[in-house]
């Protein structure tokens, strides 16, 4: 990835601080960032790394205790609910449980029709939003008119993360943040999730953020890698840099944790 693109997302000394004095705890330490348009990142790191912190800082769903986020190289502002709606029509998000991604009680045609609302679609005939949500459900391999009535718990896990990115295809935001999106489905269903999320990169030109314990997932599909541990990033750089040449202790111990990655990749060769 060329680094001219322009940046959408960039970080000055993000901290998030939960707690007070002696009982403070520094989820995310100081960290800087920038990703840019068309970029495949991952943030690498194990459980209480800080990651997920840091992800729903990025969403907004949090706040920041200090530091600055900047979209679009400006200044992030989401001191509103209307301005936090607006922002939220720029970043959307996967999350690894489907099952807690929906509101259980709406039907699927509600929560696409929602989405080409935000996207100003609310006033089109419902034959053309009949038509765009068919659309968006053929692309990740669904049959829109077998969906339509139903409920989300009426699907498998599968089905719903296709949903979700169904909905990211309706909603076409420049920035997707995907955190651990397919570790609750097989392995089968993980590599057509992949697929399609890439497929739609390629299409809108979206930044994806990956948040994943899993190097071995960073290092096939990302541009950029981050790893973070102990809330702050220990290393960050181009993805076969990171992880075929790792300078920091901790990414050489997330590599060696994943032994079949040194059996397929002939280090001496690099």
């Amino acid at each position: 990835m060329s680094d001219n693109r322009a940046s959408c997302l960039k970080g000055k000394g993000v901290t998030k601080i939960f707690g007070f004095g002696d009982k403070k705890t520094v989820a995310v330490n100081n960290v800087d960032f920038d990703f840019r348009e068309g970029e495949i990142v991952s943030i690498v790191g194990e459980s209480g790394s800080g990651k997920t912190t840091l992800s729903k800082m990025l969403l907004g769903l949090i706040s920041v205790t200090e530091g600055e986020v900047l979209f679009q190289g400006q200044p992030r502002d989401i001191s509103t609910g209307q301005k936090r709606r607006e922002y939220w029509k720029g970043i959307q998000a996967i999350f690894q449980d489907p099952f807690s991604s929906y509101n259980m009680f709406n039907k699927i045609d509600s929560v696409l029709l929602d989405c080409i609302n935000m996207r100003g679609g609310k006033s089109l005939p419902y034959e053309k939003k009949f038509e765009m949500m068919r659309e968006a459900c053929s692309f990740v391999n669904l049959e829109f008119k077998e969906l339509t009535n139903k409920y989300p718990f009426e699907l498998s896990g599968g089905q719903m993360q296709r949903l979700m990115i169904a909905r990211i295809f309706l909603l076409k935001p420049k920035i997707l943040l995907a955190d651990e999106p397919t570790s609750m489905i097989d392995a089968c269903s993980r590599a057509t999730i992949l697929d399609m999320l890439l497929k739609l990169r390629d299409e809108i030109n979206m930044t994806i953020i990956f948040i994943t314990h899993d190097i071995g997932l960073a290092y096939y599909i990302s541009d950029s890698v981050y790893i973070m541990e102990h809330g702050k990033f220990v290393e960050h750089g181009k993805a076969e840099e990171v992880i075929l040449h790792p300078k920091a202790a901790y990414t050489q111990r997330l590599i060696n944790d994943v032994p079949k990655i040194y059996e397929e990749w002939d280090l001496s060769t690099v």
